[in-house]
């Protein structure tokens, strides 16, 4: 009998999930369990087209997000329109005019210094052309959330997330938290 009334309330709360039942906000989890903002991974899933945060093995939240205009591959420099992969830190995090607010990504790293001299060395990309930088994750323009629905990939490489989700990510992390990119 115990095990049927667990039953029926596991599946009564998925139907209420499976309803329109919106998402905990990363904020709120954040506050409610304390957790540190500094714990906090932010994973990056191109082609799922997925920001994901965790917290240790745990996934907290997922939003929809779109890429720079040419999304497939690793970024190989400046004005290809790919975003970079690999595992980053965050520069900086700061209110933006047009995006909301801007959380700046440590690229280029070391490693995609090592990389892009890789390239170089190899000819796959010009002898002048250049690595790029102020990769970062951010909103649309305002009025733009279907962007994200339509998954219109507009930036020159950055990530970008509807207002609504920008918003609760830059609330809830710090420039401790960690970013992996991936396919």
């Amino acid at each position: 009998m115990l095990l049927r009334n667990l039953l029926l309330l596991f599946l009564l709360s998925f139907a209420w999930t499976a309803c329109g039942q919106e998402q905990v906000t990363l904020l709120e989890q954040v506050k409610q369990r304390k957790i540190p903002k500094e714990k906090l991974t932010i994973k990056i899933r191109k082609k799922a087209r997925l920001l994901e945060v965790y917290y240790q093995e745990e996934k907290l939240v997922a939003y929809p997000c779109v890429f720079g205009f040419a999304p497939e591959g690793d970024k190989m420099q400046e004005g290809d329109g790919k975003t970079p992969e690999g595992n980053f830190g965050i520069r900086s995090m700061y209110p933006h005019r047009s995006w909301t607010y801007f959380i700046w990504i440590d690229y280029p790293n070391k490693t995609s210094w090592a990389r892009f001299k890789k390239r170089k060395a190899a000819g796959t990309i010009g002898n002048k052309a250049t690595i790029g930088g102020e990769i970062g994750i951010h909103g649309v323009p305002e009025g733009a959330d279907d962007w994200i629905d339509q998954q219109t990939d507009w930036t020159l490489g950055c990530i970008s997330l509807k207002t609504a989700a920008i918003k609760d990510l830059y609330q809830s992390i710090s420039t401790k938290t960690k970013i992996v990119i991936v396919p």
